[in-house]
């Protein structure tokens, strides 16, 4: 830990199942500084309670469901002080420079109600720096009264923030040293890309605005998922392979970042690309099926 002991008002949010390799790290980049610390623990059986105590971090138990399921019951259920807030995964942890520019934001935060930090990605122990996967800006801090989250976000979940935003100085460095085994990346990001799927399909329908190019790291990513949306199945994860790996110099991160970006770009992509064709069959199965039946009973 760096910087001044004292504390400031903050409470920092660690959502773990099973994370004893990685949130030590975490807490660690975090104790002492903020004035509180939880983890929500949806069922662990290793040391992560241990390791929170060790932190004095208060540990609560609560069922998972999904991501943003989870954050949500945490924001509206825990006994939080503080105005802000710090969102952190297990696998991430506050660098120093980060740290100081938390410090000096919450001394005069204006009329800022959400700030954005830039994830380093760490890859089977390579930084991940190009491919256009650094920086990638996410909305970690927030005022507990401006926050929503959606249900519709089955894998990634998204802070949605009103009011003025801004990006802060420093890394947010993410590493989960779960996925170390190569059989442990892949079989998490197998049951991601099913769920993956029915986001995509459930967005398609549902028919979610489109973003804004010139808006907040999160309005952008919106419209580049509608832009990805209505490229033909199959072909855009060998598209966007080429445009990470190659155009965006991903080839410059060496082996590990080869496997990165042939797993994280095309295999992975390639893999939800599949789970959306075999759920469109289905639905279209649904749909001949009733058909069918309509048409037995009239005649």
């Amino acid at each position: 830990m760096s910087g001044s002991q004292s504390t400031v008002a903050i409470t920092v949010v660690v959502l773990t199942l099973n994370e004893e390799r990685n949130l030590a790290a975490c807490l660690e980049s975090v104790a002492g500084w903020a004035a509180d610390m939880f983890v929500v623990d949806s069922g662990s059986t290793d040391g992560t309670a241990a390791i929170a105590d060790r932190f004095g971090a208060r540990l609560v138990s609560h069922a998972f469901d999904t991501h943003a399921m989870q954050w949500a019951w945490a924001l509206g259920t825990l006994p939080i002080r503080t105005e802000w807030i710090l969102a952190l995964d297990a696998d991430q942890r506050v660098t120093p420079e980060l740290q100081q520019a938390i410090v000096a934001h919450l001394a005069s935060p204006g009329a800022i109600t959400g700030c954005y930090m830039a994830r380093r990605q760490v890859f089977r122990g390579r930084w991940i720096k190009h491919g256009g996967y650094y920086p990638k800006y996410l909305l970690k801090l927030f005022r507990r009264d401006a926050v929503e989250l959606r249900d519709g976000d089955l894998v990634d979940h998204h802070f949605h923030v009103s009011g003025a935003l801004k990006k802060l100085r420093g890394d947010l460095i993410e590493d989960n040293r779960k996925e170390a085994a190569i059989f442990d990346w892949i079989a998490k990001h197998n049951a991601y890309a099913r769920l993956q799927a029915q986001e995509d399909v459930s967005r398609a329908s549902r028919g979610r605005g489109e973003g804004r190019w010139f808006g907040s790291p999160d309005e952008r990513t919106t419209r580049l998922k509608m832009l990805w949306a209505r490229l033909p199945l199959y072909v855009r994860p060998t598209l966007y392979f080429i445009y990470r790996y190659i155009l965006r110099f991903g080839f410059l991160d060496g082996k590990e970042g080869f496997v990165f970006h042939v797993l994280q770009a095309f295999w992975y992509r390639t893999l939800v690309d599949i789970n959306i064709d075999e759920l469109r069959a289905d639905e279209r199965q649904q749909i001949a099926a009733a058909q069918a039946e309509v048409s037995h009973r009239s005649g």
